[in-house]
Formats: C-alpha cells, structure tokens, sequence
C-alpha cells in the first residue's frame, strides 16, 4: 500500500492567488455572521479556479459538523469525482479544529492557507500541528496569518453583536420579572 507521505511544511509565502481566494472566504464568513452563524468560510480551489466554497452552517442544519472546511471539501470531492485533492488547496478564515485539520489529511488536501489563529481551538498550530504532523500518511502544507486581521475583525464583530444582544435579552428579561413581581 503506498502512501503519500512528505516532510513536515509549514511555508510563509501567500500568492496573489491565495489572498483573493481568502477574500472570497472573508465575504463567505460575512454571510454567516449574517445567518447567526459563527463567521468562517472556506474556499477549495484547484490554481484560480474555485472548485467548492462554504460557510458554516451548524445552526441552520443542526449539524455539529457542519464547519466551512468540510463542507467545501465534500463538495469538492464530489464536483471532482475524487476523494483525493491532493491538487487543490483550501482557504479558511480561521485555524481549522481538529476535525476540520484531520479531514484535511484525509483527503489529501494539498495546501492549508488560514487566516487567524484559533488559541481555543486550532489544530494547525495554535495547539496541535495536524496536517504537518510526520506521523500520519500525508502532509499539508500550511500558510498561516493571510489577512489574518481582517479574518479576526469579522470574528470579533460577530461576537460583539452576540454579547449585546445576549446582554440585552437578559436585561429585558430582568425588567419581565420585576415587572411580573409588582402584579403587572
């Protein structure tokens, strides 16, 4: 059984090519924001053409699976006709989970370009190393910190709202009771 199996890479080097394809994961990410979904999109593309995007879509589908990166390599697997992307690289917004990093190796992904790290939940260097770990049958290569502040801005953007609108569903609740308690 023959195996791919490549050093341990980790590039600095983003093209011109990367930047625009992590552009079009930063709109994706947008539009999850948009849809009340954590904002990360995923670009899978083969040179400039772009073979499958996505954005997370956990709340909307109630799948615990359901992140950007696997649901654009799925789609890229079947508009392929191949599990092995091995040509392709994908752009993500934010450090793919261990999930996200161990489909990634599973299907033979080429090339990880990420934006922002994830210190709670990053697996590609934050706090795991999994696609260019030497132990497992394939490596990816990984460019990290493309438009890395932008990717974060939108993070941030989106939790903010959060926090205010969980602050002021508590607030409103708060007054629902005080007025319940005066006999109202």
């Amino acid at each position: 059984m023959q195996h791919t199996r490549s050093t341990n890479r980790r590039s600095t080097r983003a093209t011109e090519i990367d930047v625009r394809m992590m552009r079009r994961a930063i709109e994706l990410a947008k539009q999850a924001a948009k849809n009340n979904e954590v904002p990360v999109g995923a670009v899978v593309y083969q040179g400039s053409r772009i073979i499958a995007e996505a954005a997370n879509n956990r709340e909307a589908s109630r799948d615990p699976v359901g992140h950007a990166e696997l649901l654009a390599i799925s789609e890229a697997g079947k508009k392929l006709g191949e599990w092995r992307l091995t040509d392709c690289s994908l752009a993500v917004t934010l450090e793919p989970c261990p999930m996200c990093a161990g489909a990634m190796v599973n299907a033979r992904v080429g090339r990880l370009i990420y934006g922002t790290t994830d210190p709670k939940a990053g697996a590609c260097h934050t706090l795991y190393n999994i696609p260019t770990d030497d132990r497992l049958n394939h490596s990816v290569e990984v460019i990290d910190g493309v438009l890395a502040d932008e990717c974060a801005q939108v993070l941030k953007d989106f939790f903010r709202r959060r926090r205010e609108e969980n602050k002021n569903t508590r607030a409103g609740n708060g007054a629902r009771r005080a007025v319940a308690r005066c006999g109202r």
